[in-house]
């Protein structure tokens, strides 16, 4: 006797079932009625890294059937495949496919029109399908952590992609197509291989964010300068001897990464970039500072540990917003007395200098919590460190000291102090109280 056709009709409601079972995914993730199935618009099967349950290796042809899906995110699985019925899922806005074992994807992932977000990261993709480039609702492509050697063009054809992730391919180059990602905000191609950039990459004139970091640039193309919009630039671990001129046009920049380059100088027009509010220059060969650096009047961070500088330029007090000054690993003998004048300096690394005193000055940094000392030739502390009412944290291991002034007990706010290696150091008995009420003490 033959099934009727609601039977029929019902037949993948039990295989679909039938599969969520051999995954043991829950009725809570994954309804077992029907109509539940029917009305589903969000379906999260992410593998949680300490789950008991069985990681995913297929997916059904049933999940076609969900048509009212508009999150889909199987994160974390073992997938090395997706069925054609995917691209049923006409009302899916997020697939999230991050962390399996996908080598390609079917033509019909073209079909999902409505799609918006789409994370591929962590998989084994080195193609993609023609058929993508008819996301034309695309917004977020993820695609970290793959093998790609060359860009997908269809990739350029997403005209309304605001975010493009390539970290962690084997791109050695960028093709002139780019340039058509006109509504492109971020842009993230850390660790690649990348030795240029085509200039078309000026014609990306909403660009926000553009992450270079760990590849092998040496200079950048004079048309970057194009990216009157860009906010974010980041060029960590790269081969830069110099600071690429171009850089000074990007009038709108915020924070500016060349930390673990070649620098061995930074030239006074770097006072151009007056909205500057992250200047990253650590693991550099810099062995001074431009006067011009005290123009920054909107910077907040600045990272200089490991170079070689032997002194600080006093203008270096003019940086009135600066709230962290990472110092360390230099070869500082003093400070400038104008260090004093970092009223809002909330985090001070000096470590691995060779500092021999503080300047009293130091006391003025009222809203000083972290102060990193250690490394150096102190063989003494100003009074004035007891000023610094805020201070939690203050490393001095590895000095000279003999003894602390008796004004360090009205560091009341104190949780961290480390006073090893400075073996001839003597504590008053006041001094010993004190140190039994901050937290942690290393001696």
């Amino acid at each position: 006797m033959n099934k009727s056709p609601t039977a029929q009709d019902d037949a993948w409601v039990a295989r679909l079932i039938a599969w969520a079972e051999e995954f043991q995914i829950s009725e809570k993730d994954l309804p077992r009625s029907r109509d539940a199935l029917l009305s589903l618009q969000e379906l999260d099967l992410s593998h949680d890294f300490d789950s008991p349950v069985p990681k995913i290796t297929w997916l059904p042809p049933e999940i076609g059937q969900l048509q009212q899906l508009q999150q889909l995110q199987l994160d974390s699985n073992r997938l090395t495949t997706l069925p054609p019925q995917i691209g049923q899922l006409q009302q899916l806005q997020k697939l999230s496919l991050g962390g399996n074992r996908l080598t390609t994807l079917p033509p019909q992932i073209g079909k999902l029109r409505q799609l918006q977000q789409l994370n591929l990261r962590e998989n084994q993709l080195t193609t993609l399908p023609p058929e993508i480039a008819q996301l034309q609702q695309l917004q977020v492509l993820d695609l970290r952590w793959n093998p790609f050697a060359t860009l997908p063009l269809e990739i350029a054809q997403l005209q309304q992609l605001r975010e493009l992730w390539l970290e962690g391919n084997q791109l050695s180059t960028l093709p002139p197509e780019i340039g058509q990602l006109q509504q492109l905000r971020k842009l993230w191609l850390e660790g690649n291989r990348l030795s240029t950039l085509p200039p078309e990459i000026g014609q990306l004139r909403q660009l926000q964010w553009l992450n270079l970091s760990r590849n092998q640039l040496t200079a950048l193309p004079e048309e970057i300068g194009q990216l009157q919009q860009l906010r974010t630039l980041n060029l960590l671990c790269n081969q830069f001897t110099a600071l690429p001129p171009q850089i000074l046009q990007l009038q709108q920049l915020q924070a500016l990464i060349l930390s673990r380059n070649q620098l061995s100088t930074l030239p006074p027009t770097i006072a151009q970039l007056q909205q500057l509010q992250k200047l990253g220059l650590s693991r550099n060969q810099l062995s001074t500072l431009p006067p011009q650096i005290g123009q920054l009047r909107q910077l907040q961070e600045l990272w200089l540990w490991g170079n070689q500088l032997t002194a600080l330029p006093p203008e270096i007090g003019q940086l009135q917003q600066l709230l962290e000054l990472e110092l360390g690993d230099n070869q500082l003998a003093t400070l400038p007395p104008e260090i004093g004048q970092l009223r809002q300096l909330q985090e001070l690394e000096l470590g691995g200098n060779q500092l021999t005193a503080l300047p009293p000055e130091i006391g003025q940094l009222q809203q000083l919590l972290w102060c990193k000392l250690q490394r150096n030739q102190l063989t003494a502390l100003p009074p004035e460190i007891g000023q610094l009412q805020r201070l939690r944290y203050l490393e001095l291991w590895d000095n000279q000291l003999t003894a602390l002034p008796v004004e360090i007990t009205r560091l009341q706010q104190l949780e961290y102090l480390d006073i090893e290696r400075n073996p001839g150091l003597q504590l008053t008995p006041a001094q010993e109280q004190f140190l039994k009420g901050i937290k942690e003490v290393e001696r």
